[in-house]
């Protein structure tokens, strides 16, 4: 029993410090679109702490925050001085974080069906980006839902 109680008490303490370890999401959205809350919802059950912002002028946050129109989706989010465009999900996120690569960001381009905040239905493969402030593509992940390939 005690064996069983120590063991909880350091599973709340470790998920406690991952969640204070990461930044905080800032959430960029239309007031009218509903996945993008599923997408928030995502990332706060990957242990963020997400801020969702109604925006009706979503063009101006991806202009002044450098997203290429190739990456576009969305909702547009900033987290730890980094970009992420769409239905990206946490594990890639976790990994931008973790590798802090030279780029602006990372993107699920469109709205991939099976993506975080796109479930339901079919799940077809879909790729993450990084994009430069330049407007440079490049592959970073592949993934079946929230699965990567």
């Amino acid at each position: 029993m005690k064996q069983g109680l120590i063991a909880l008490a350091l599973a709340i303490l470790s998920s406690t410090a991952l969640a204070a370890s990461l930044p905080e999401v800032i959430s960029y959205k239309n007031p009218s679109c509903g996945c993008c809350g599923g997408w928030a919802a995502h990332m706060r059950q990957a242990g963020f702490k997400v801020t969702e912002k109604p925006v009706e002028d979503m063009d101006a946050i991806k202009r002044r925050l450098g997203v290429p129109a190739a990456a576009a989706s969305c909702h547009t989010a900033t987290v730890g001085g980094y970009v992420v465009e769409g239905h990206v999900p946490a594990a890639s996120v976790k990994r931008l974080l973790a590798e802090k690569p030279k780029v602006a960001g990372i993107a699920a381009p469109g709205m991939p069906a099976g993506s975080p905040g796109m479930e339901g239905g079919a799940e077809p493969p879909y790729e993450v980006v990084s994009f430069t402030r330049e407007g440079a593509l490049k592959p970073y992940a592949r993934y079946i839902g929230t699965r990567q390939q």
